[in-house]
This record gives structure tokens, C-alpha cells and sequence, in this order.
């Protein structure tokens, strides 16, 4: 059970989870990505190609075993501001690959070097109701980051542990309704973080992958 070595926090019970995470990944890969999301229009028309990393931080033995670094965007910023997000943005001319959008990002928006994130693999795409395909990239880093923010963009930068998004007793449904229409969207809420909509959803879809196979 991927929870159980989640729980045990140890060296071997993490290497052995990545081993697993791994090769789901490249499965997922190989098979292309299947698009999935709540927003509005998800099911079709056209979407602006965009990236996000997934970024998991690898502590050490007896510590935190394996974190999701997240970003909290600033307030004033016109599209979802104040909400919890991963790194990430549209695609630009100059990008060869989802992954180099991703770590493009990345680097951009908290000072993390592409040569400090280990790319395992890819989660499904996620098209949003803002007309956006996301493709999300999953990475590994380790202590310690050096982070330096954009602080035009990012108002801060915090890690949670995996095993809470794993934990389907911290998994949350919402709806509203927006203009007439009924969204829903997922949540999974972290002290006194609320992790919420495409963020929520990328997380659910590793969430599946893990849990298909358990």
C-alpha cells in the first residue's frame, strides 16, 4: 500500500515509492496524456498550451520524507490572485517541451535551477476553465533549495507532505455556481491553506494513478 510506505517515512519505503511513482509516470507517457478538469468548456475547444512543475522536495531519513513545494501568488495580480498554485505558465515560442516550460518557470518565478529538479515523468493534462491545457511535470529536488521569489508574482513558498494529498480523508468536493453555471471543484485544505481548483485537481490525478495500482 503506497500509503503505508508514506507513513514509514523511511529511506527504503521512499526510494521504494519512488521506484513505483516512476514507472506509473512513464506508463502514463507512453500511453499520451488524457486531458481531465472541472472547469467550464473542459470538454472540448481549444486551449492554450501551459506547464506547471510538481515540484517533491526528498528529505532526509526521519524527517520529512517527500514534501510538494507550493507557491502562494501575490494579491494584486489580475488572474487567480492569492491562490495556491504550482510554478508554471503558457507555453512561449522558445520552449522545446512542457518540461522546459515548466522548468523555465520554475527558475523564473522562485529561483529554482533546472539542474536541481530530477523530471521523472508527466501527469495527465489538465484543461481548466481559464482555457488552459496544464500540463503538469512532475520533479524531484533536495534540501537545500536557495529559493529566490518573484516577488512581483510569488508571495510565498511552502511544503506540505505528500501523504496528506494521498490521504483520501483530506480530499474535499466543492460546487458553485458561477454566471449561471454549477462548477465543481476539489479541495484539499492544509492548516490554514486552502488548496483549491486546477491546483487540487493536478493532485487528485496523482492521487488516481497511485491509488489504481494499490
Amino acid at each position: 500500500m503506497f500509503m503505508d510506505a508514506m507513513r514509514e517515512n523511511s529511506d527504503e519505503a521512499v526510494g521504494e515509492f519512488l521506484s513505483r511513482l516512476r514507472r506509473l509516470l512513464a506508463r502514463t507517457g507512453a500511453e499520451g496524456s488524457a486531458a481531465s478538469g472541472d472547469g467550464p468548456g473542459a470538454g472540448g475547444g481549444r486551449h492554450r498550451p501551459a506547464a506547471v512543475l510538481v515540484p517533491l522536495v526528498l528529505h532526509g531519513d526521519g524527517e520529512d520524507g517527500l514534501t510538494v513545494l507550493l507557491t502562494r501568488r501575490t494579491d494584486h495580480l489580475h488572474h487567480h490572485p492569492g491562490q495556491i498554485s504550482f510554478p508554471g505558465g503558457g507555453m512561449e515560442a522558445g520552449d522545446v517541451s512542457a518540461e522546459a516550460a515548466a522548468l523555465r518557470e520554475t527558475e523564473e518565478e522562485i529561483g529554482l535551477p533546472p539542474e536541481r529538479v530530477e523530471v521523472i515523468g508527466r501527469l495527465p493534462d489538465y484543461l481548466t476553465g481559464t482555457g488552459f491545457r496544464v500540463t503538469p511535470v512532475v520533479g524531484l529536488s533536495r534540501p537545500p533549495l536557495a529559493l529566490r521569489l518573484d516577488d512581483f508574482e510569488v508571495a510565498e513558498v511552502f511544503e506540505v507532505p505528500l501523504a496528506h494529498f494521498l490521504d483520501p480523508a483530506r480530499h474535499q468536493r466543492y460546487s458553485l455556481r458561477v454566471g449561471g453555471e454549477l462548477r465543481h471543484f476539489h479541495a484539499m485544505p492544509y492548516g490554514d491553506y486552502f488548496i483549491w481548483g486546477a491546483t487540487a485537481g493536478m493532485l487528485m490525478s496523482l492521487y488516481r494513478l497511485l491509488a489504481a495500482e494499490d
